[in-house]
């Protein structure tokens, strides 16, 4: 093994397949999930937001139009659409028919499969209120398989610190773009001890800062481990990726 990849290939837990192994099958599937476990990743990243009837699904954007087969806005179907809508012919017609999952049916995929679970807790304008945002969530998860880890994650502080209210356990992460200055200030009120961070953001300097509070931090969405390589030695938790392998093989 050379000094590069040494560098960069990773323990499996340091490995998040971005909205499943999205780069190699359709985001938020259970083909991108299944392609995560064949690429040895053990952790999945989701996205969760909820449609109009209050049926939590997985699902990154607040309208159908880029990845399913619908459009429209998320508050316009409900649970008994869902058997109409392919998400997976976008992304190429090998995939057809794959299903819009509810979070319920996600957490089933991922239990067979052995798979733990990022859930991204997506906060979009048609939703009626946080609270049934988080509790749908917090119900879902309680009926998993207890085999599967969680952790929870969001650009929303109100929403994680409303998740630690339900479940003072969770083990929960602000996603920020780039650190603010207020960053422990706002985890402190959740509270929180992970940062997930864009990771051109990241910096021996954001390192070193938050490693003195012993925050952890993981970096999202990167497809190149040599940009990472400087900076696992210096504590960098972990990736989101979305092809697991470059950093496991």
């Amino acid at each position: 093994m050379n000094e590069l990849s040494s560098a960069t290939k990773r323990s499996i837990d340091d490995v998040q397949a971005h909205r499943g192994a999205s780069a190699v099958a359709p985001e938020n599937t259970v083909a991108a999930f299944r392609a995560a476990r064949e690429q040895g990743a053990r952790w999945v990243e989701l996205d969760v937001a909820l449609l109009g009837d209050g049926t939590l699904v997985v699902i990154h954007d607040p309208i159908l139009d880029r990845t399913t087969s619908a459009s429209g806005s998320l508050a316009t179907i409900g649970a008994a659409d869902l058997h109409t809508i392919d998400a997976g012919s976008w992304f190429d017609p090998a995939f057809g028919g794959e299903k819009l999952l509810t979070f319920e049916q996600a957490l089933v995929a991922l239990g067979e499969l052995g798979l733990n679970v990022n859930v991204e807790i997506k906060q979009h304008a048609h939703h009626k209120s946080l609270a049934q945002l988080t509790e749908a969530v917090h119900a879902d998860l309680q009926r998993r398989n207890r085999q599967t880890q969680v952790m929870i994650s969001s650009f929303d502080a109100q929403a994680l610190k409303a998740m630690k209210q339900l479940g003072p356990s969770y083990d929960v992460a602000m996603l920020w773009g780039e650190l603010p200055a207020d960053w422990e200030a706002v985890l402190d009120a959740i509270p929180a001890s992970t940062i997930h961070l864009n990771y051109r953001h990241l910096s021996f300097a954001v390192l070193d800062a938050t490693r003195k509070r012993d925050v952890r931090v993981r970096v999202w969405t990167c497809n190149a481990p040599e940009q990472l390589a400087p900076f696992w030695a210096e504590g960098l938790a972990g990736v989101i990726t979305d092809n697991p392998t470059l950093f496991l093989s």
